[in-house]
């Protein structure tokens, strides 16, 4: 069975005290309540880091370069109605204060925080990444 291939641009933003930058999916949203990586779906024709400044943009309000994006690594995973590919990249370096412009809940955790958050399962591999990082 071949099912649809959803491919998310995601980051890990941390900031000066090498907290990462978490939100809160809205409770009216699939996985409502968990929390995720910012970022968001890569619309067709696009390149994953253009999404990606798009999303950080429009969700938090800040401005992100390409140039400030590192590739850190990638998530596979087999969800019931689609296949997610989402790489991670990190960014140190924005312009603004991160704001919830979509009505999710933001936070900076340290890595032991995110271990203990309700997390989408995709996101699992990423943070056991980012644990060893």
């Amino acid at each position: 069975m071949t099912k649809k291939l959803l491919l998310v641009a995601a980051v890990a933003m941390i900031d000066d005290q090498n907290r990462v930058l978490m939100a809160k999916r809205p409770i009216d949203k699939e996985y409502g309540g968990y929390w995720e990586f910012p970022g968001g779906k890569v619309e067709s024709g696009e390149m994953p880091e253009v999404a990606l400044i798009r999303e950080l943009n429009e969700e938090l309000g800040i401005i992100a370069k390409a140039d400030d994006l590192k590739p850190l690594c990638f998530a596979s995973h087999n969800y019931e109605k689609f296949h997610l590919l989402m790489p991670l990249w990190e960014l140190k370096k924005w312009v603004g204060e991160p704001k919830a412009l979509e009505g999710q809940e933001l936070k900076f955790c340290t890595i032991d925080e995110i271990c203990t958050l309700k997390v989408p399962p995709a996101d699992i591999s990423l943070i056991e990444f980012l644990k060893n990082y």
